[in-house]
Formats: structure tokens, C-alpha cells, sequence
């Protein structure tokens, strides 16, 4: 399994990668946070598909990735959810406040201001 990487490519897509757990969780935190404010589209796209494994702390980092990026009034979506993810939020209620999306469609898609 590898460690822990949060990247935003050129298309403003913040991923998600390897394993996500207490060891790598703070690293990842203030990486995605500068990440996310470089971010110049006006929704983010945060893909999970390369997590190998998580624990609740990937969520938390899903969690507080949202809410940098709505602080800064950017739309998320979250795609790629790993199983482990999905049973973790659903145990915790978090599948109701994760915007989990397979595809996402942002404001400036929609033709709206």
C-alpha cells in the first residue's frame, strides 16, 4: 500500500490517494487546504477512486476539504467513494452531508452566475 497524497492536477480535480489514517491525515490536511485555495474554477471536484484504504480519518479530511472550499463559496462534489468510505459514512450519517456524486455538474456548467 503506498502513503497518503492529496494532488490537484490541471484540470482543478483535488485527488485523493493511497492510504489516508492518523499517520498521514495532518500532512494531507494542510496540503489540501493550500491546495484547494490555488483552486480557480468556482465548484471542486474532490475523486477518491486511488484511496487503497481509509480510516475515519479520511473522512474527516473529506469533511474539512468541503468546508475549506465552501468557505472560498466554491460548489463540491465528491466521486470515487471507496467502499470502506462509504460504510464508515453511513455508520456515522455523513453519506446525507458528503455531496457524493459520480458525476458533477458545477455552476458555470449550468449557465448559472
Amino acid at each position: 500500500m503506498t502513503e497518503g497524497r492529496v494532488e490537484c492536477g490541471a484540470d482543478g480535480v483535488l485527488r485523493l490517494s493511497g492510504v489516508l489514517d492518523y499517520q498521514s491525515g495532518p500532512a494531507l490536511r494542510r496540503e489540501g487546504q493550500a491546495l484547494i485555495r490555488v483552486v480557480t474554477s468556482g465548484s471542486l471536484l474532490i475523486d477518491c477512486s486511488a484511496v487503497e484504504k481509509s480510516s475515519s480519518v479520511g473522512l474527516s479530511l473529506l469533511l474539512a476539504f468541503t468546508r475549506d472550499a465552501m468557505a472560498l463559496g466554491r460548489e463540491v462534489a465528491i466521486t470515487g467513494l471507496p467502499e470502506d468510505m462509504r460504510e464508515i459514512a453511513a455508520v456515522s450519517g455523513l453519506l446525507e452531508v458528503l455531496s457524493l456524486s459520480d458525476t458533477f455538474v458545477g455552476r458555470e456548467e449550468q449557465g448559472a452566475v
